[in-house]
């Protein structure tokens, strides 16, 4: 058994310094019996030939890749621990990075500029 809670189910535009539209969304499934969430990030942009997701368990070196769909929207599914909070950033084309509007805050991180946060 399963629930699913915090999620926009409305795709919001992701700030990127890209001049295409980008937008995003993250799904959350709890699982009453188990120590960790599902978590499902989904991203389109059009023009976008890669798509991956960097900070998730405090992991800025290993990157997780985004898979393109049939549609060309780029998603990804990570279990992460309950009652825990990850900072993350989507690189896009290897150079782009963009934060995530649907995140449950943003903050600034030492490189001037700031990064989504996702809240278990």
């Amino acid at each position: 058994a399963y629930e699913i809670r915090n999620c926009d189910w409305s795709s919001d535009v992701c700030s990127s310094d890209l001049n295409t539209k980008t937008n995003c969304m993250i799904q959350k499934t709890y699982y009453k019996t188990k120590d960790y969430c599902k978590v499902k990030f989904s991203l389109e942009n059009e023009e976008a030939n890669s798509v991956e997701i960097l900070g998730l368990n405090n992991d800025w070196k290993d990157s997780i890749v985004l898979k393109r769909k049939k549609d060309g929207s780029f998603s990804t599914e990570v279990t992460l621990p309950r009652d825990s909070r990850h900072e993350f950033k989507y690189l896009i084309d290897a150079s782009n990075w963009a934060n995530d509007p649907s995140a449950d805050a943003e903050v600034p991180n030492p490189f001037g500029g700031s990064n989504s946060v996702i809240t278990l």
